[in-house]
């Protein structure tokens, strides 16, 4: 005989016990509000957002994994965010494996507390032969490219696409240097700024494999493919014994070569207390037991968002390097919004544009569908479907219809089983298009 509770999964009874509020995202990768997901509510402990305080250490974070960086993240977009907001960071960057996965859910969330955003990825060079799965420290060099406007975020997004199909299979993205330089752009453009990266960023690793002279080469081509201006040396401190002595020697290559230096703490969770958490993806990601993964791993709990105070206090023997990073945040900062899918122009008959010919063409079908205006055998149809045409103009959206309109006659004329799904189930201009069968 049972208590007849109900099934109560085991990240719910965590969050319960923990007295956490319910997360505003089940985990999975659809947009930011569904009906599986409402839309994002900050806690009331953000609301209003806290203003910066008087004062204050102006920073942004720059480099910033959420768990869209698939069993390498361990904290929510949203988590991020709240976290940055409640440390008063002047901006933050999400900057996941190999894609933009996370942007929507961390841009509503900033959004809703009024912090602006930096939108790019950590790429990975070269390519993991095997994925990032099996193994402590995937293969792969990692480069950190941030968007600085919708026209970068564009290219970045080519850039990402093309790297994921040319690796042939999923989660072996495949690119390199000169491809990303092609796709970026002139140097002069100035679309991205590129970050030297982790330990796994090519100048890094140089540095601590072979020495300060392959570490400046790495630099160098860097610099000649993107730009002097577009290129930035990161630093970063977690503690570790060696990192201040890492961070000597970068410094002093990007004064040799001329570049920005800017601190950051390649962020991997929001806060110390996901750092187990952190630990037992990783042992997850390698297949291997917690034991044996510890040792890959940092001592500490130390990739956690921090405040501009603390990262001031870390890297004061770099004069600059926090403010700096606040300043390149801000510059390249803008709202996900701007960011609309530009469609092909959609050819059509002299004498017509797009919402025109949609007109003429949903007109055509409502004759065959309804009868004549006027005399139509559903009352109503017609003043449905010109409340449908203006709507789809105010939006501009004609060139939309007009393609998935030529994709179904295709199919049609090729004799290939098609049928719109979704809200076109309960469009009448998409029934008179013949884009469904629905009435």
């Amino acid at each position: 005989m049972g208590w007849r509770n109900p099934p109560v999964p085991w990240s719910e009874l965590e969050r319960t016990l923990s007295g956490e509020r319910p997360p505003g995202a089940d985990g999975g990768d659809s947009p930011a509000w569904s009906a599986r997901r409402p839309a994002y509510q900050a806690p009331s402990s953000l609301r209003p957002p806290p203003p910066r305080a008087a004062g204050a250490v102006a920073y942004a974070e720059l480099h910033c994994h959420s768990n869209f960086s698939f069993l390498d993240g361990a904290s929510h977009p949203e988590e991020l965010v709240e976290e940055a907001a409640r440390l008063g960071l002047s901006a933050l960057a999400l900057t996941d494996h190999d894609g933009f996965y996370g942007s929507v859910r961390f841009a509503e969330a900033a959004r809703e507390l009024h912090l602006p955003t930096v939108f790019g990825a950590e790429l990975t060079l070269g390519g993991p032969k095997g994925g990032r799965s099996g193994m402590p420290d995937p293969e792969g060099q990692h480069l950190v490219v941030l968007a600085r406007s919708p026209e970068g975020y564009a290219r970045l997004s080519r850039a990402i696409t093309g790297a994921q199909m040319a690796g042939g299979a999923k989660g072996r993205p495949c690119t390199d240097l000169a491809t990303l330089a092609a796709v970026a752009g002139m140097p002069a453009d100035g679309h991205w700024l590129v970050l030297t990266g982790c330990r796994k960023g090519a100048v890094p690793a140089a540095l601590v494999c072979e020495g300060p002279a392959a570490a400046a080469r790495e630099l160098a081509a860097l610099v000649e493919a993107f730009g002097r201006s577009s290129v930035v040396m990161e630093i970063w401190d977690h503690g570790d014994p060696l990192d201040s002595a890492r961070n000597d020697a970068l410094a002093r290559l990007a004064v040799a070569e001329g570049v920005d230096v800017v601190a950051t703490n390649d962020v991997h969770y929001a806060t110390p207390a996901r750092r187990p958490l952190a630990t037992a993806l990783a042992a997850v990601r390698s297949r291997r037991s917690l034991d044996e993964v510890e040792g890959w791993l940092p001592a500490g709990a130390g990739a956690c968002l921090r405040p501009g105070w603390e990262q001031e206090r870390r890297f004061a023997r770099y004069p600059g390097v926090v403010s700096r990073a606040a300043e390149l945040a801000l510059e390249c900062a803008f709202d996900l919004a701007l960011v609309a899918p530009r469609l092909p122009d959609f050819p059509v008959p002299p004498g017509h544009d797009e919402m025109s010919w949609l007109r003429e063409l949903t007109e055509q079908g409502a004759r065959r569908r309804y009868g004549p205006r006027g005399a139509e055998r559903v009352p109503g149809a017609y003043a449905q479907i010109d409340h449908e045409l203006a709507m789809i103009d105010q939006l501009g959206f004609p060139g939309y219809f007009l393609i998935v309109w030529d994709l179904v006659e295709f199919c049609r004329r090729q004799d290939i089983y098609c049928q719109g799904r979704g809200s076109a189930a309960n469009s009448a201009a998409c029934y008179a298009l013949g884009i469904t069968k629905a009435d």
